[in-house]
């Protein structure tokens, strides 16, 4: 009996176990996900803190494990070094407000104006940066800001010239490349509201810059700061674009591109500068309590 019985049992699914043990599930989910944050992410972010108390000998260029302050001082001390980091915060600054500035009216457009070919339209346009590859976005935004470029050429007739590669063209490129990343969650966030708070602002008075302002602005600053997340950080990382478009600007990415090889320890301690730029950022974002409502 104990034969046939054996013979007759089937066994059991994986997913039977799993609901009968919620630890086991949630171990399942959660193990691959840990493996890669910690033993990839954090653990080469430590590797790299580590790194930076190390120093780099001055004739072989070899790096000597040890524990000094001294990159550290070099970073506060010498003027370029502060110099590149003021400008890339405030580049990082500009993109993410211009994007926003932009966002906003034509998220408003798109979801309460325009119709659906419209609308169709413009979010193709609006997704465009994506299709292409990052460098071939920087190379064509070269050609459009070089001194024989399309924007000189288009506009000679008129005796007006481009700005030429520097900060302006670095932060109109990087405006380019990440407005995506504002403009999708804004839309989306836009197109939530409901439609009869732009009837009842209307017949109140209120103009179309009016209720973006007292309206849709306030429903909007958690996808204004979800979208500012990516904008702003990914601007602290770029160098590619300061390369390309920048002339002789140089931003953070520069400074530890630059150091990689030269200097490890220095690039290392570098390279903590934006992240303690982004980690503010979000703490001046949570105090505002608009990470509650993502």
């Amino acid at each position: 009996m104990s034969i046939q019985s054996a013979l007759q049992r089937k066994p059991r699914p994986i997913s039977t176990a799993l609901y009968r043990h919620p630890k086991g599930r949630l171990a399942s989910l959660l193990t691959l996900p840990m493996v890669w944050l910690v033993g990839v992410y954090i653990l080469s972010l430590a590797i790299m803190l580590v790194t930076a108390f190390w120093t780099t000998d001055p004739f072989t260029s070899r790096v000597k494990p040890g524990f000094t302050l001294d990159n550290f001082a070099q970073l506060a001390t010498v003027p370029a070094y502060g110099m590149t980091a003021l400008r890339t915060l405030g580049i990082a600054l500009a993109v993410t407000l211009i994007c926003a500035a932009f966002s906003v009216p034509l998220a408003v457009f798109m979801s309460q104006v325009a119709g659906p070919k419209l609308r169709a339209v413009l979010a193709v346009l609006v997704t465009l940066p994506l299709w292409a590859g990052y460098l071939v976005k920087v190379i064509g935004m070269r050609l459009v800001w070089t001194e024989n470029g399309f924007f000189n050429w288009a506009l000679e007739p008129l005796g007006i010239s481009g700005p030429g590669l520097g900060v302006l063209t670095v932060t109109l490129t990087l405006v380019y490349l990440w407005f995506p990343y504002m403009a999708i969650p804004v839309y989306t966030a836009v197109a939530q509201i409901p439609p009869n708070l732009f009837d009842a602002s209307s017949d109140l008075g209120a103009r179309g810059f009016r209720t973006i302002r007292t309206v849709v602005a306030p429903l909007l600053m958690p996808s204004l700061i979800a979208g500012s997340i990516f904008t702003f950080s990914l601007s602290l990382g770029d160098y590619i674009s300061a390369m390309y478009v920048g002339g002789s600007t140089q931003m953070i990415g520069s400074i530890i591109a630059q150091n990689i090889n030269l200097n490890p320890p220095l690039a290392a301690a570098f390279s903590f500068v934006p992240i303690v730029l982004v980690i503010v950022y979000l703490g001046a974002v949570r105090r505002t309590g608009a990470l509650n409502n993502l």
